[in-house]
């Protein structure tokens, strides 16, 4: 890894650092990310086992995915800026989005999830995988 990636909300209330690489790269079109972004899609860095710091205050809402499994979305309760996710049964899964990156354009899309569901106004980069729902694991 060359360096730590960094990031927070908008207003800089919340800051994290995570001094590992990504296991997984992905946008979701599903129709919770569609209402949770305001747009067609959510894009988000997946990091398992990795030295996660995160400071300031997040506001959290659960919420149940199609699996069954309990997402916890962190947001600031300043400027609303959506952050970061973790899952109450796999503690070592945090999971940043995209746009919280101070250096954005180390986002690099592998697939999307739930492209069964997206908007036909909403384009995806050509050649990404593309999966209906949820990938096999």
């Amino acid at each position: 890894m060359t360096h730590a990636y960094k990031g927070g909300c908008a207003c800089r209330a919340i800051r994290y650092e995570i001094a590992a690489e990504p296991v997984e790269s992905n946008d979701c079109q599903c129709r919770q990310c569609q209402q949770q972004s305001g747009t067609g899609h959510s894009s988000y860095l997946s990091f398992v086992g990795a030295p996660v710091t995160v400071e300031g205050e997040a506001t959290t809402w659960d919420v149940v995915g199609e699996g069954g499994t309990v997402k916890r979305c962190a947001f600031c309760p300043t400027c609303g800026s959506p952050v970061y996710l973790t899952f109450p049964d796999i503690p070592d899964l945090f999971i940043v989005r995209a746009g919280s990156l101070d250096e954005p354009g180390r986002y690099k899309p592998e697939m999307v999830f739930w492209h069964s569901v997206a908007q036909p106004w909403d384009h995806l980069p050509p050649g990404i995988r593309k999966h209906e729902k949820l990938p096999p694991r």
